[in-house]
Order: C-alpha cells, then structure tokens, then sequence
C-alpha cells in the first residue's frame, strides 16, 4: 500500500511513512523501497498500531492493507487512527472479510480446507496457513466494524465490498 500511495503521489512529494510491528517486515520494504523508488521512497518506523509514535493530528491520510485484522484490540487500533489524523482526513483499510451466500460456502471450503493444505505442501510451513483463515473469522463483519468506526470517534464510515465481499475496504473520515 505504501508503494502504491508513492506511485499516486507521482511527482509531487508528500511525506509518506510505513509502519509495521514486525521488524522483519520493515527490512524488506526497506530493501525493496532501496530499489525501486530511486530514493523518493517512504520512511519506514517499527511501531505498534495500538501505541503509534506520532503526535496527535499530524496526517492526511492513514492507510492498513491487510494487517488491521491482526491488532489484539480493534477498538484501541481504530482510536489511535483517529488521535494521528488531522480533522477532516481519512482512513482506509483494506482487508478479508467473509462472503455471504452460496460464493460463501465455498469460499470457506476453499479458505479453510484448500488453501491451508495446498500452501503447507508448497512451502512446508503449516502456520501461516492455519492462521489466515482464524484471522478473518475472528474479524468484526462490516456492520459491526462500522459502528465501531463510528464509536472510535469517525463522522463518516463505509465499507465496499470487492470480490463478492471476500474482502473489503473501510474508510472513515475523522
């Protein structure tokens, strides 16, 4: 995502930092920013989503891809967004979601039976595999993470559903 916003940015040069709790996960994007954003790219900060190391009104725009589900505590991630954002600026987070339905049955077939077998044999690890499906059952579904946008201090929250609702982005607008 962080790329992705640099790439929209184009020439112009707003200050864009990435996050991540994961040190490992800071090393590559570094190494991979190193390479390909011919030293325009972000700025990369070890942090924890729940306590962020910026002051209090300081960006435009605050953005999570695929992470937001793995916060211990949804309603304190969804308050320090809201403290880090400017009023008037926006949020979006992108991630999983569980679809309804016929699409869904099979999508929980493949999510929980499939894809767990098939990437364990691929990459002889069985964690991640087993973890991924948890995740997203655990996460709030779109009318509950909605209100708990609207609770963490929001005016304005929507969620789009993509690919028959397999995921989905939030967006909220402090």
């Amino acid at each position: 995502m962080t790329f992705a916003l640099r790439r929209q940015a184009g020439k112009s040069s707003p200050k864009i930092v990435g996050a991540d709790f994961s040190h490992a996960m800071l090393q590559r994007a570094s190494a991979k920013s190193s390479v390909a954003q011919n030293g325009l790219g972000p700025d990369w900060i070890e942090a924890d989503a729940l306590n962020l190391p910026f002051p209090s009104a300081h960006f435009d725009l605050v953005t999570s891809a695929f992470g937001f589900r793995n916060l211990a505590d949804y309603d304190a991630g969804l308050r320090e967004i809201v403290r880090v954002l400017r009023p008037g600026a926006e949020c979006g987070i992108l991630d999983f979601g569980a679809p309804e339905g016929v699409m869904g049955t099979l999508y929980r077939i493949y999510f929980k039976q499939v894809l767990p077998r098939v990437g364990t044999l691929i990459s002889g690890v069985r964690g991640p595999y087993a973890y991924l499906p948890a995740s997203v059952e655990r996460f709030p579904p779109p009318e509950e993470m909605l209100a708990r946008m609207k609770r963490a201090g929001f005016a304005e929250a929507t969620w789009t559903p993509y690919t028959f609702g397999i995921a989905g982005l939030y967006r909220g607008k402090k």
